[in-house]
């Protein structure tokens, strides 16, 4: 099943994730605010010129960071990691802020409640 628009409140139709990524990694110690800054960067440019549909950025008490970043669909985020960065720079900054990275966990979505939208009957 995949999830492409959904109507909101005030009518307007909004597209929705059908496919969401995670990302994990560490930053260097003391370089946390810049990899913050340039995940920011990046995640706007993705957004502007390859499709996707946003992120959230987490920091769990073990010292990692954990992106959730959400597309419209697999091929869409597929194209994006064949291109270009969108940012050169952005990227070029929050790789030299990382010490380690796990591989991204793939995930079609099979229900969503993200949002207050989402949770009404």
């Amino acid at each position: 099943m995949t999830f492409n628009r959904i109507e909101g409140s005030d009518g307007i139709e909004a597209q929705r994730a059908g496919f969401c990524v995670i990302y994990r990694w560490r930053f260097e110690p003391g370089s946390e605010e810049r990899g913050i800054a340039a995940w920011e960067r990046l995640t706007r440019a993705i957004a502007r010129e390859c499709g996707g549909l946003g992120s959230r950025l987490h920091r769990t008490a073990e010292g990692w960071f954990v992106a959730y970043a959400q597309w419209p669909d697999e091929d869409t985020w597929k194209r994006s990691q064949s291109a270009a960065s969108p940012d050169p720079q952005a990227s070029d900054e929050m790789a030299s802020a990382i010490v380690e990275r796990l591989p991204p966990i793939r995930l079609n979505v099979a229900a969503d409640l993200l949002g207050p939208d989402r949770l009404r009957p």
